[in-house]
């Protein structure tokens, strides 16, 4: 639905999202801070389904102090997809912090992946993790993509850190829930701008709870550059 004259809508009723890719999603059930039970987990994607989303990456988080690991993720993702038997297709692959765990998971080569060379990594929204830069020097020099979750809330970067990382080769991947003000409009202020920049490789829905992604899909409103926008984002892999 559009308000009259003004062209807004919703990412639902935008139609945005149809043929689209969720590309991080915490709906793994019981295995982080997100999705707890199987029901929550089916409703979620029974909601993605709904919006025309075609293809949903689960990608639970492995850090210091959420060590998931790794044969675990993958029993718990068979369950799931035996559990659901709607149209959307599942991938598995995981949100690493760019902390000691995850050297030590990549120096052994213990990763879930995207694409077989895709690393979903992000860092604290504060702080630079120590050697940022070279850390992601060191993925791609192993012939691994750097795909950085919601660069948008990184307080700690200015323009000029988010074109370093893109001439270096790092991909970016939008957080929907920042483009319709959930993390604030700083926040969405970015996201806006690093889109209408087309800096953006993938978006994810990061969705921790299947409720709240109902309510920000449906209720928040964008204009139709931004919705037009985010629907290009991808067409070009």
């Amino acid at each position: 639905m559009e308000f009259a004259g003004i062209g807004y809508r919703s990412l639902q009723d935008s139609g945005a999202l149809r043929g689209g890719t969720d590309r991080h999603s915490h709906i793994l059930y019981g295995v982080d801070d997100g999705v707890e039970t199987v029901a929550e987990a089916l409703s979620a994607l029974a909601f993605e389904e709904y919006i025309g989303v075609t293809d949903v990456w689960c990608t639970p988080h492995i850090m210091e102090d959420v060590p998931n690991e790794t044969d675990a993720l993958r029993i718990r993702f068979e369950e799931l997809r035996t559990l659901y038997t709607g149209p959307v297709r599942l991938h598995l692959a995981a949100e690493y912090m760019l902390d000691g765990l995850f050297v030590r998971r990549f120096n052994s080569g213990d990763l879930l992946l995207m694409e077989d060379d895709v690393i979903l990594v992000e860092t604290s929204s504060i702080a630079a993790p120590y050697d940022f830069i070279g850390i992601l020097s060191g993925i791609m020099a192993e012939g691994y993509r750097p795909l950085l979750a919601h660069p948008e809330r990184y307080v700690y970067m200015k323009m000029a850190d988010y074109v370093r990382l893109r001439k270096m080769g790092v991909l970016f991947q939008l957080n929907l829930p920042s483009l319709i003000g959930y993390y604030g409009r700083e926040v969405r202020s970015r996201a806006e701008t690093l889109l209408r920049k087309g800096m953006y490789f993938a978006y994810g829905s990061d969705c921790h709870r299947e409720k709240a992604m109902r309510l920000q899909y449906s209720t928040a409103r964008l204009s139709k550059d931004v919705t037009k926008r985010v629907g290009q984002i991808g067409c070009d892999m």
